[in-house]
């Protein structure tokens, strides 16, 4: 096996990155990846610097990693600034570092993906980190972070002395309802009242909400839907990480995989949330509104993606990062990891200690969130 480290997706064809990773999971996908790069949103300029790894066998591709030189932790949903801060008061550099992940995209999927019939995963991983250790001491890297891998594959990165950090997330999972209606019979009759006060609210103040395909979106609607998702940053004094040529980009090259919702009074639209189709997970991942009416963001983010799971018979709904209020509504506490590799062995030792620590907190956190979950009887993490 051969690494081979690449700047930009440009430099491996679509047809063999796609060819291993497939559409299931819609943010590795060659065209998103690149999307992010072209539009410029992923950059040496933003401090995400592209530099990919291949594994090839006899010149052909079997197995590769996404990996970005950072310069900083901004939008990565797993946060070490503390760590960050205790290399800088001994005097250390912790930037730049290397980190595997979706950029802005905290959801779980492969992290290392190879050919179904490659029988030596570990292999695999083994070389791969072999390949970062040896870049890192070349090159004066501090440290190797691996966010939001696939459940299946933590186990694998533990096996190699990873450091591995917990937490928590909250995810719907589709229990084979048949309507919307039969996963309300599920709930106390408390929250399933809640729960059609909501939407009855948000027809009552005369919203009523359209589901788009990603190829039926025209521009105008891709603008103002833009212009809500700038919005919802520029409310908390920040700018927002994406810009319109990513979102037209891949609406272009994937829209197949896109979904949005548009909630509209009159003839205008008042609010937007855009997802991504997995083969059997929904992904909610950006929102924005112009003004805030009552209810409008549960029904906009979260029920008409639950309709459209339960139409579609998609087994689970993933809409981002946090939030609390989503566990009165159904979505349940699930385990999320990251996988870390720091080259200073005190740090390392000392973020180890940490680590076992803030995993007692994380698990506590978990079963607390659980027992207000509003299921009539409480439903075990699948």
């Amino acid at each position: 096996m051969e690494v081979k480290q690449i700047s930009s997706m440009t430099q491996v064809a679509s047809a063999d990155w796609n060819d291993l990773t497939g559409h299931t999971y819609p943010f590795l996908r060659h065209e998103f990846l690149l999307a992010l790069e072209k539009s410029g949103c992923v950059s040496g300029e933003t401090g995400w610097l592209p530099a990919h790894l291949l594994v090839l066998d006899n010149h052909k591709l079997i197995a590769f990693m996404p990996l970005y030189l950072k310069q900083h932790s901004w939008g990565e949903y797993v946060f070490d600034h503390q760590w960050a801060q205790a290399y800088q008061q001994h005097g250390l550099d912790y930037y730049p570092k290397w980190l595997t992940a979706i950029p802005l995209t905290p959801c779980q999927g492969a992290r290392i993906v190879s050919k179904t019939e490659e029988p030596d995963q570990l292999e695999i991983t083994r070389t791969l980190l072999t390949f970062i250790k040896q870049l890192s001491e070349q090159r004066g890297i501090s440290s190797w972070h691996c966010l939001f891998p696939d459940p299946q594959q933590v186990d694998l990165l533990r096996s190699l002395n990873l450091s591995i950090r917990e937490g928590v997330q909250f995810h719907w999972f589709n229990k084979g309802y048949g309507d919307f209606n039969d996963f309300l019979q599920t709930l106390s009759a408390s929250k399933r009242k809640m729960i059609k006060r909501e939407r009855r609210r948000v027809s009552e103040q005369d919203v009523h909400l359209l589901r788009i395909a990603g190829p039926d979106v025209s521009d105008g609607q891709w603008q103002v839907f833009f212009e809500l998702y700038t919005m919802t940053y520029l409310k908390r004094g920040s700018q927002p990480y994406l810009n319109l040529a990513f979102f037209k980009q891949i609406a272009v090259t994937m829209g197949e995989q896109l979904l949005l919702v548009l909630a509209v009074k009159g003839d205008k639209i008042i609010a937007a949330a855009l997802s991504f189709i997995g083969a059997d997970t929904l992904y909610g991942r950006y929102w924005g509104c112009f003004e805030d009416y009552n209810s409008l963001h549960f029904e906009t983010c979260y029920y008409q993606g639950l309709d459209y799971c339960i139409e579609h018979d998609l087994k689970r709904f993933d809409s981002g990062a946090q939030g609390e209020h989503k566990i009165a509504r159904g979505f349940e506490p699930i385990t999320t990891y990251s996988a870390h590799w720091l080259k200073d062995a005190r740090f390392a030792k000392a973020i180890d200690r940490f680590l076992t620590e803030e995993q007692k907190a994380v698990q506590l956190y978990k079963q607390d969130a659980a027992s207000y979950l509003p299921f009539k009887q409480n439903i075990n993490e699948p």
